[in-house]
C-alpha cells in the first residue's frame, strides 16, 4: 500500500490530474482522509478518476446522486475541500440550494467532493455530457469560490473599519480574496461558454 499526504483544498482540476497521473503509474485508490489518500497497486492506466464538487447538494440529494454514480458501476469516495477541526459540525453554505446550504455531521460535513473511478475504456471520463449540465455545474463551482470571494473582503472591510487604518488583517484577507477571485473568473467564463452552446443547441 502507498500513503500520498496531500491538500487541494477547491482546486479539482489540479486534484484529478494528480490522481489520473498515479493511476498512470499503477496506483488505485483505496480511501481517502483529511490530508491523505491510500493506494494499492494495479495495472498502469487501468482506473480513470473524475473530482465532483457535490456541496451545493442537500444530503439527500447527494446520496441519491452516490448511489446513481454506483448503480452505473462507478466507486466514489467522498473527499474533503476544506480542513475543519472544530468541535461544533454545523456549517452554512450560502452557494446551496435549498437544504444544501445547511451540512452536518453526520451527514454531509467535509464531504463537498466526490472521487470517482472507473475501469479506463480508453474515452475520456466526464460526468457531465451536455452542455447544459456543464454550465450548471460550472455556475454551482462559480458560486461556491464568489461566496468565498465575498467573505473574505468582507472581513478586510471589516477589519479597516474596526482598526480604522490598513493592517496586516485588511492585507491578508485583500490579497486573499484577490486569489481566490482568479478560480471564480475561470468557472464564470466556463460557465458562459458552455451556457452559449446550449443556447445554440436548442
Amino acid at each position: 500500500m502507498k500513503k500520498c499526504y496531500r491538500f487541494f483544498g477547491g482546486f479539482l482540476d489540479t486534484q484529478e490530474n494528480w490522481l489520473n497521473q498515479m493511476a498512470q503509474k499503477g496506483y488505485r485508490l483505496i480511501k481517502t482522509g483529511k490530508m491523505t489518500y491510500d493506494f494499492e497497486e494495479c495495472q498502469p492506466g487501468e482506473y480513470q478518476y473524475a473530482v465532483e464538487f457535490v456541496a451545493q447538494q442537500s444530503f439527500k440529494k447527494e446520496k441519491e446522486y452516490r448511489a446513481f454514480l454506483e448503480e452505473l458501476g462507478y466507486k466514489v469516495f467522498y473527499k474533503n475541500a476544506n480542513l475543519n477541526f472544530s468541535v461544533i459540525k454545523l456549517r452554512w453554505r450560502p452557494y446551496g440550494s435549498g437544504m444544501g446550504q445547511i451540512s452536518t455531521k453526520p451527514g454531509n460535513y467535509n464531504k463537498e467532493l466526490f472521487i470517482v473511478e472507473k475501469k479506463n475504456t480508453g474515452k475520456p471520463f466526464e460526468l457531465h455530457t451536455t452542455n447544459s449540465d456543464k454550465s450548471n455545474y460550472y455556475k454551482s463551482l462559480r458560486n461556491a469560490w464568489l461566496a468565498t470571494v465575498v467573505m473574505l473582503l468582507a472581513f478586510a472591510v471589516w477589519q479597516f473599519i474596526d482598526k480604522g487604518f490598513i493592517s496586516k488583517g485588511v492585507i491578508a484577507f485583500g490579497i486573499l480574496g484577490i486569489l481566490c477571485s482568479i478560480p471564480t473568473i475561470r468557472y464564470q467564463k466556463r460557465t458562459s461558454a458552455f451556457s452559449v452552446r446550449a443556447n445554440i443547441e436548442e
